[in-house]
């Protein structure tokens, strides 16, 4: 079957294209041409961009996956995520019992098993950070990274932990190497790191930082703390949520400039529910954890939308915050649009509201 797309902007990773048609035959990019001469398509809108990619994402539609670690969890996640843009997900679980992540790791392997496409693997945000910034962490849930237990989770999840999220300073050298060796990136996070204790991880082969600003050391002008060490550090990357509540706009303007293509966007959302460790209550555009900031109710294209609308980042450069940028993080395909490749973009409108997603 073939499809032609047609967009007045095509904004890729790699370029910025105008009056472009892109045919798509049995799923796969076969031509991208300009439409100058205004050809018959199927699909018209003024932006094509790569669809997004969600490296921090606990649930969605009523499905928090820490409290349903199950493959239709997952289905109904990638799902929801995908009727907003979003192809490819890190599926992401908080501080929790060694029971809960094998059965997290269980569920993405049953998945994939069975045909499941869209998560990348499995984000485990703790246990081994710091109770200081834990946040909405339960703190009696927090370890300590002892080597022993470390390694009998990585090699239960063998393939299926991508990323881990740890603060540096409640860690040794022997754990970061430990986890480098079976290929997962290293997140900073959950961290009161000075700026000493950051950059001497980042040395260590920690090469991003969780959700920039929040959980996590200050910027204090007498120690530039973890952000400091981000925005010092020339190839380490960091996420963060563009909702307006878990970073001041402001601030997000300041980071981007210091960082430039280090800085990508999250969701870091959640969904509501009254069951187990982690109950998330909906209040005024993000949840709370007894009365504490846990988490966003963000789409990846509402954090595209807040980007361009309060932080003076352009629309190329934050479609590329959602994709490019956060697929080199994590070496994936996607973030681009390029002949002879699986076609994965979503076309939307001069507003930027989602017309139609290809993937």
């Amino acid at each position: 079957m073939q499809q032609s797309y047609f967009a007045k902007v095509l904004i890729s990773g790699k370029e910025v294209l105008h009056n472009q048609v892109v045919e798509v035959q049995d799923g796969i990019v076969k031509s991208i041409y300009s439409n100058d001469a205004g050809i018959s398509v199927n699909f018209k809108g003024h932006y094509l961009v790569p669809t997004f990619i969600d490296l921090q994402i606990y649930g969605a539609a009523g499905k928090l996956f820490s409290m349903y670690p199950t493959a239709d969890s997952l289905q109904t996640i990638t799902a929801d995520s995908k009727l907003h843009g979003t192809s490819q997900i890190l599926i992401t679980i908080a501080t929790n019992t060694d029971a809960v992540v094998f059965k997290s790791i269980d569920a993405v392997r049953e998945y994939w098993n069975t045909g499941g496409t869209g998560i990348i693997g499995l984000h485990l945000e703790g246990p081994w950070i710091n109770k200081v910034k834990r946040g909405a962490h339960i703190e009696s849930l927090i370890q300590n990274p002892d080597v022993s237990v470390v390694d009998r989770i990585l090699k239960y999840g063998k393939d299926v932990v991508k990323m881990i999220t740890l603060a540096p300073e409640v860690s040794s050298n022997e754990v970061t190497e430990l986890i480098k060796s079976y290929g997962i990136v290293i997140s900073a996070g959950h961290s009161n790191a000075t700026l000493a204790e950051a950059s001497q991880s980042f040395s260590m082969g920690i090469t991003a930082v969780t959700h920039l600003f929040n959980a996590m050391s200050p910027f204090h002008h007498r120690d530039i703390g973890l952000p400091g060490a981000a925005f010092m550090h020339d190839s380490v990357m960091a996420s963060i949520i563009v909702d307006g509540h878990h970073v001041d706009f402001n601030a997000i303007k300041i980071a981007k400039q210091l960082m430039g293509d280090r800085l990508f966007l999250i969701t870091d959302a959640v969904a509501e529910t009254k069951e187990g460790p982690y109950q998330h209550r909906y209040s005024d555009g993000r949840y709370l954890s007894d009365n504490t900031l846990s988490g966003s109710a963000l789409t990846m294209l509402q954090a595209v939308k807040n980007c361009i609308a309060h932080c003076d980042i352009s629309a190329e450069e934050a479609f590329k915050m959602a994709s490019f940028y956060p697929a080199k993080l994590l070496n994936l395909p996607g973030g681009n649009i390029e002949l002879n490749q699986r076609a994965s973009f979503v076309l939307l409108d001069e507003g930027f509201d989602l017309l139609t997603v290809c993937t």
